[in-house]
């Protein structure tokens, strides 16, 4: 008997290409998965600050997830090539305090570490999606 193939309903984020900028290995693979198996395509993960920005002045990219901290240096330069590109991000961050974050990326949509796993998919969503259609 011949088995039929399993047809899997297309996800929101099905084919979304997302930028994972994070400089702890084991949180930047759990976020890959998590993303991959939302159906995303995930560019990266990276965690140094000079391959993050060459990836988000030349990648296709939908949204990223951002870091603030990686290794001693801050993603906001990142966050500046995204904006000018006007491609959506989230900072994911351990800091509570944020004035270290530059005034004009103060309003930029922030999640506090550790995430959920739901409230990550679903800021994803929420953020990234607007742009494909």
């Amino acid at each position: 008997m011949e088995a039929w193939p399993i047809m899997r309903a297309p996800t929101p984020l099905e084919g979304l290409n997302v930028l994972i900028v994070e400089d702890n290995f084991l949180l930047a693979e759990v976020t890959k998965d998590l993303l991959e198996d939302s159906g995303c395509h995930v560019v990266g993960p990276v965690g140094q600050l000079d391959i993050g920005l060459a990836l988000a002045q030349e990648a296709e990219l939908d949204g990223a997830i951002l870091d603030i901290n990686l290794h001693g240096e801050f993603s906001f330069a990142i966050a500046d090539v995204l904006r000018a590109r006007n491609i959506p991000f989230v900072f994911v961050t351990g800091y509570r305090d944020l004035s270290i974050v530059p005034s004009a990326l103060r309003t930029a949509p922030r999640l506090d570490k550790p995430v959920n796993d739901d409230r990550l998919i679903e800021s994803v969503r929420e953020l990234f999606t607007a742009r494909v259609g």
